[in-house]
């Protein structure tokens, strides 16, 4: 037998802390949501009319990451679903979060995903948008009944479209005879419809509910809840779901970051064999679960930012300081290899204090007297991120 189906039989063998891991995944929907019994009746409350064949108020959920905001909705929408099937109700909902690469990126795919999830197939492009528009209304108002859209990540679609899209998605109603659609948008970003087109504010956000972010008392209780239908009994050392909560309460109330992270310390527990999770397991996994933060957010910049980052992992093997000068001149080099046009040295200090509060560097204003002000700028990623960053940037950059 070789070394690697030696490892996978003893792998077999080895007892594992967990006894149901897909309690600690972000698609699990638990019995019952703590500290969101307010905000899930304000919400069942404004969506109950759909069960009556009425088109229930546009909904827009607001709150920061981890609040609680998408698993509330699933679970109300879940619920609404098996009502309505038991009282043989037509009632459909449809969930897209606009996040998600090709599901979101122009009109005519989001309303590609739509016409699929209605179980018909278009080209990915080559129609005209009013066709598409059209194939969706016909599937649409083939029966009476209500549909709830949730579009999660909504500020994502904005971003990428403009907010015409959404003004297209609010009139709909008027184009139907049979079917009423109820937009829910669910958004991290709290200023989000104060910069949307006054007239797509006046349709879409008819009802707000903020989802406040969780306290680290709270969080402890959602991971000892959690924890006691995911891991065997007393296999967490005392003083890990504290650690685990302070650590997401630092981040603004994130529950799903510290679900994640005791799901990610057991897992790291588990591959050495240990008997019990602790406190240096989830240091690990927070190390890890950064590690991975910091480079998701650098591949979804646009390449302009991924440029001037690739150009600072250049300069820092050998130097631990630099200034911003020296990161243009690389950055200028690498705008000819890649033929991007060059931006002023004025939007590249804008990229870097973007990177800054990314976490990604540190940059410290140093006043040179009449000479006037830089940025003093030094890395703050460990080795393994830089060589995984590296990596990563030269692919999406075509410099490999």
């Amino acid at each position: 037998m070789n070394k690697i189906s030696n490892f996978f039989e003893n792998f077999l063998k080895q007892d594992s802390l967990f006894t149901d891991k897909n309690i600690l995944l972000s698609s699990y929907i638990p019995e019952e949501i703590p500290y969101r019994e307010e905000q899930i009746q304000e919400a069942a409350n404004i969506l109950a009319p759909a069960l009556r064949s009425e088109k229930p108020s546009n909904l827009f959920i607001y709150g920061k990451t981890g609040t609680g905001k998408t698993i509330s909705m699933k679970y109300i929408l879940n619920s609404m679903s098996q009502i309505a099937q038991k009282n043989n109700i037509l009632f459909k909902y449809i969930y897209l979060n606009c996040k998600l690469k090709r599901v979101a990126d122009t009109e005519y795919r989001l309303i590609a995903q739509l016409i699929k999830e209605f179980g018909q197939d278009i080209p990915a492009t080559g129609l005209p948008t009013d066709e598409v528009y059209n194939i969706f209304y016909k599937l649409l108002d083939k029966e009476k009944q209500v549909i709830i859209l949730i579009l999660d990540e909504i500020d994502q679609l904005t971003k990428k479209i403009g907010d015409e899209i959404l003004y297209n998605l609010t009139r709909i109603n008027a184009e139907l005879k049979n079917t009423k659609i109820c937009l829910v948008g669910i958004s991290n970003n709290l200023v989000f419809a104060e910069n949307l087109d006054p007239r797509v504010k006046s349709s879409l956000s008819e009802e707000e509910i903020i989802f406040p972010p969780y306290n680290a008392l709270q969080i402890q209780d959602i991971l000892r809840k959690r924890s006691l239908k995911a891991f065997k009994p007393n296999v967490i050392q005392p003083g890990v779901i504290e650690k685990c909560s302070a650590y997401a309460a630092r981040e603004h109330g994130d529950a799903r970051r510290a679900i994640d992270l005791l799901r990610i310390a057991g897992e790291v527990a588990d591959r050495e064999g240990a008997s019990l999770i602790e406190i240096k397991h989830l240091d690990e996994a927070e190390h890890k679960v950064e590690t991975d933060k910091v480079i998701t957010a650098a591949l979804e910049q646009p390449k302009q930012f991924q440029c001037v980052l690739y150009a600072i992992l250049l300069i820092s093997p050998q130097k631990k300081n630099f200034f911003t000068g020296e990161i243009y001149e690389v950055y200028k080099t690498l705008c000819k290899k890649t033929k991007f046009n060059v931006l002023t040295q004025r939007r590249i200090s804008d990229i870097l204090a973007e990177m800054d509060m990314l976490g990604m560097i540190n940059a410290k204003i140093i006043s040179k007297g009449r000479y006037g002000r830089t940025r003093e700028i030094a890395l703050s990623l460990d080795e393994n991120t830089i060589l995984k960053l590296k990596e990563l940037l030269e692919k999406s950059l075509n410099l490999d």
